[in-house]
């Protein structure tokens, strides 16, 4: 529920997950292995933020302040002491507060927020539907978990927002965005100065 505080663990990564989006992991380091555990006993999520500051091993890194909600959708070890996951954004998220726990893992305090407006996807931003259609033709339909909605603003947006080659600070202010008609307009403007348009 938005505006609720709850606590939840926090996987900082060099990547930024979005609402509906997929994401495999690679788990080895023992914080994040329990976080897994835990989280697949549980049947309960843990937070995805971009890195702010630091790095994805070694002492806690700085997470953004708003991140997705991870629930684990398949798990798998490959060898010993690795964890393969797969994993599905759901909702996002603010950090209101956070501490490191004696493994290093962050606990936070967040607030869970609204999903930002939708709406049917303009004429004028057919470019950015046009591009993921190609996408799917070229990958095929796992690329994207279904339903795929190319009618909405807001999956179409948080969709090219994962896969176009965007920086990472791009990237964070794209999944921030409470407008999704903002963010299209953003990413036409991108594929427009790169040339990858399709008509």
């Amino acid at each position: 529920m938005a505006d609720s505080i709850d606590e939840l663990p926090i996987f900082p990564l060099n990547t930024v997950l979005f609402p509906d989006g997929l994401l495999p992991l690679r788990v080895f380091e023992a914080r994040y292995m329990d976080m897994a555990r835990k989280a697949l006993k549980e049947g309960s999520g843990f937070g995805v933020c971009r890195i702010a500051a630091g790095s994805e091993v070694g002492a806690p890194a700085q997470p953004e302040s708003i991140g997705t909600i991870a629930t684990i959708t398949d798990c798998d070890m490959e060898q010993l002491g690795v964890l393969l996951l797969k994993t599905r954004g759901s909702e996002r998220f603010r950090i209101v507060s956070q501490q490191a726990n004696s493994q290093g893992l962050i606990i936070a305090r967040i607030q869970r927020l609204e999903a930002d407006s939708d709406a049917p996807v303009p004429e004028r931003y057919l470019p950015c539907v046009r591009i993921l259609q190609a996408i799917v033709t070229q990958q095929g339909e796992a690329v994207f978990h279904p339903p795929l909605a190319y009618d909405s603003a807001r999956w179409v947006g948080h969709r090219l927002s994962e896969i176009l080659p965007l920086p990472g600070k791009v990237k964070q202010h794209m999944l921030e965005l409470d407008d999704s008609l903002l963010r299209l307009q953003t990413l036409l403007d991108f594929l427009q100065q790169h040339g990858l348009t399709i008509r």
